[in-house]
């Protein structure tokens, strides 16, 4: 329990939400990197290294103007959401 949190999870009005332990898909920085990946990896050969984070940089760099509509989709807390789902034991 953190401090400032009651035995329900809530801190200051702060609905507490716990990953499972591998989540990707959940985790908004691998989001992230999977698209920095996409966007520079395929198909694309770097003759060195200097080349290929220069282009990591452009890539950052442009998150907020020229991928601005993709990363408003993909950097988002709406995921599906399944309650009174139980759990199996393995």
């Amino acid at each position: 329990m953190r401090i400032g949190a009651d035995p329900g999870g809530v801190v200051k009005g702060i609905e507490l939400l716990y990953l499972p332990g591998y989540s990707p898909n959940l985790n908004l920085i691998e989001r992230l990197w999977r698209f920095v990946r996409k966007q520079l990896l395929d198909s694309t050969y770097y003759k060195d290294f200097e080349q290929f984070r220069t282009a990591i940089d452009e890539c950052l760099d442009d998150l907020s103007t020229v991928h601005k509509g993709e990363m408003e989709t993909l950097l988002t807390h709406k995921f599906q959401m399944f309650e009174d789902v139980p759990l199996l034991a393995a």
